[in-house]
């Protein structure tokens, strides 16, 4: 039993030394921040890791032949980081394959043909051979329903309607237009339309078309969709002004096939003091089939593998349990998400934040917050920690896809947030390569998520 006295003294003793604490602590804080940054911008892997991911590998769609090499390119990797555990989750996966490559012919009255870029959006339906009808365009889900049955039945509905260039934050932009991707053919279909052909969501005019997922009512037919190119659109749109009775001619082959059995891929670093507590940090390992899938998603894959390995090598060992997890099928189903959160709610697992990266890698900005009010203002305590390195913008605000599925499950999700004026420049077509990636971005990219993660693992939330 402790006497009144050494009670006393232990207080004071505890008080004298609370302001000392509070003054170090930050310091220390810093310091290490620092150690993650050097070790980043001095021997960082995340860009040598992309490489060997995106050249040798290439673009990988679940289902695919290359989505399973992917899958144990980063198994292996992991591995030889020496993390206390890595493993696979399995998950049933959607497979749709593109086929021969699309065609697409417009036709005029006179009979001269103009070819367009185009691409299946991901899930169509094929065509069947050779598809062709007069075009109607529309520049909204609203005027399309408006529109006469006799002036739809039969023909291609052409969505028209770009990205609002006056959008600062392009995501806000690529949501308000991605209607017309997502459920424009089942909204044409409903009118009697044959097909629809949709506008690439992007800012930028060229000649690449943007894939991405597309889904069907059920309670309707399904009708093929394909994207054109911007300049493509535009053209078309020209074309149709001088001559309304074009027609349209699309050949695709594409198909769903049954579904095929995957892997999330996952390692881990245990905690030092609380190891049941856990940090999941991520990106989605699938891409669509264009190009290499090198900003979506690649870079938030290596990125969240080297948070693990800057935590490792600049021995900071983590309080709490951090975990690395590469996601299979966020392109076209969230099935790797889905049974993530499924496994861990099965495991009773206790999960204080889970991060994603998947907005590419270019410069770091800093994170967005899915939390309550409280967690937002604990985790914006660290701002200063971040501004030296560019990377103190955080705001409420969707964190990712793959981690939505653990909302209920966790105390927040975070979004890292980099530069998004050339994302959607690149983002699900045949342009989004490694050539297109900086390396210190990227490097930038992965000391932020791991300077997050050290503080969220050494004070929790």
């Amino acid at each position: 039993m402790i006497s009144s006295f050494r009670r006393l003294t232990l207080a004071g003793l505890l008080l004298a030394a609370a302001p000392v604490a509070a003054q170090t602590a930050p310091a220390t804080d810093s310091l290490a921040i620092r150690r993650l940054y050097d070790e980043a911008l001095l021997r960082g892997q995340s860009y040598d890791n992309l490489r060997e991911l995106c050249t040798k590998i290439g673009g990988r769609l679940s289902g695919s032949p290359q989505a399973e090499q992917a899958v144990q390119w980063g198994k292996r990797e992991m591995e030889k980081m020496g993390l206390d555990r890595v493993y696979l989750q399995e998950v049933m996966v959607p497979h749709w394959v593109r086929g021969a490559k699309e065609k697409g012919r417009a036709t005029g009255a006179k009979g001269k043909g103009v070819d367009f870029n185009v691409c299946a959006l991901g899930g169509s339906v094929g065509t069947g051979g050779k598809l062709k009808a007069q075009i109607v365009e529309v520049h909204s889900m609203a005027e399309l329903a408006a529109l006469p049955a006799d002036k739809v039945k039969g023909k291609f509905v052409f969505f028209n309607r770009p990205m609002n260039p006056v959008h600062v934050e392009t995501g806000r932009a690529y949501g308000e237009a991605g209607d017309q991707r997502r459920s424009g053919a089942s909204e044409a279909a409903k009118r009697g339309a044959i097909g629809a052909l949709v506008r690439s969501l992007t800012l930028t005019h060229d000649d690449y078309p943007h894939t991405g997922t597309m889904r069907y009512d059920e309670a309707v037919a399904k009708v093929p969709a394909a994207a054109l190119s911007t300049n493509g659109a535009d053209q078309l749109s020209q074309l149709l002004k001088a001559d309304p009775n074009l027609q349209f001619e699309l050949d695709m082959s594409c198909q769903t096939l049954p579904d095929v059995k995957s892997y999330n891929v996952v390692g881990e670093l245990k905690g030092s003091k609380y190891p049941d507590e856990i940090i999941t940090v991520g990106g989605h390992l699938d891409s669509w089939d264009l190009a290499q899938g090198a900003h979506d998603d690649g870079t938030g894959c290596v990125q969240s593998m080297e948070v693990l390995r800057l935590l490792k090598a600049s021995g900071l060992k983590p309080e709490r349990t951090v975990r690395a997890v590469l996601f299979m099928n966020e392109e076209n189903g969230v099935r790797g998400g889905e049974k993530y959160a499924e496994l861990a709610k099965a495991a009773n697992e206790k999960h204080l934040a889970a991060m994603e990266s998947d907005g590419g890698g270019f410069t770091p900005r800093g994170f967005n917050i899915e939390a309550d009010a409280a967690t937002v203002r604990k985790v914006q305590q660290w701002q200063p920690l971040l501004r030296p390195y560019g990377s103190a913008e955080f705001n409420a605000g969707h964190a990712g896809t793959d981690i939505g599925p653990l909302k209920a499950q966790t105390k927040a999700l975070i979004g890292f947030d980099c530069d998004s004026q050339r994302y959607f420049d690149l983002h699900h077509a045949a342009t989004d390569t490694f050539d297109k990636v900086n390396r210190r971005e990227l490097e930038l990219g992965g000391a932020s998520m791991a300077a997050l993660v050290y503080l969220m693992s050494k004070y929790g939330l």
